[in-house]
This record gives structure tokens, C-alpha cells and sequence, in this order.
């Protein structure tokens, strides 16, 4: 018995796979009980960090959400909201992050603008 191969697309599930994996985060986590114990520079520097994660973050969740996803994918519209999803609770994390950052930053740092 001889088995005819079908023409296949492996793009698509590797695709798939790779937006439902995501990519590792660039920025690090910082304790937020550690905010109070950072220099002035270190804050400014955390919360650069963080912009380029959200910025990062948002291009992805545009590339997503952007993607075609061939009608005969089965369940491959719920995947691409799930990714989208997660990606948008990802920026509002990172946001919250940097907003209890410049909150720091405006109580150790005066001078600075925020």
C-alpha cells in the first residue's frame, strides 16, 4: 500500500504554534518594593525598559491581529483572539508597571518630568 502525500501548507501550525507560545518577555520584572530602593537613573532606566516592552508588546498584538487565518484552520480565528488577548493583558501589566515606576520616580525625583 503506497501513501500519496498530500500537499500540505506547515506554515500555517508552525505559525500558529509560534504566536500561541509567544516570545519571551525582553524587560525583566521588577519587585515593586524594590521601586523605592533604585537611584534615580535606575527608575528612568526601568521605565525606558518598560516602554520598549509595551512598544515590543503592541507590535506583536498588530501583527496578530493582522494575520490571515485560512477558513479550512479549525479554530484558528479563536487562537488569533487568544493571542490578541493575551498579548493586550501583557501591555496592561507592563503599563501598570511603569505607572507605579514614574510614581516612584516622582517621589524620589523631584526635578525630573515625568
Amino acid at each position: 500500500m503506497k501513501l500519496q502525500s498530500t500537499p500540505s501548507r506547515p506554515f500555517i501550525p508552525v505559525l500558529l504554534l509560534a504566536l500561541v507560545g509567544g516570545c519571551a518577555s525582553t524587560s525583566g520584572s521588577i519587585d515593586p518594593a524594590n521601586y523605592d530602593k533604585m537611584t534615580c537613573a535606575e527608575l528612568s532606566s526601568a521605565i525606558g525598559e518598560t516602554a520598549k516592552g509595551i512598544s515590543q508588546t503592541a507590535i506583536t498584538r498588530g501583527k496578530v491581529a493582522s494575520t490571515s487565518v485560512p477558513r479550512w484552520l479549525l479554530g484558528g480565528s479563536s487562537v488569533k483572539a487568544a493571542v490578541a488577548n493575551r498579548e493586550t493583558t501583557r501591555i496592561d501589566r507592563l503599563k501598570q508597571q511603569q505607572a507605579a515606576m514614574a510614581a516612584a520616580r516622582a517621589r524620589k525625583c523631584p526635578g525630573l518630568a515625568n
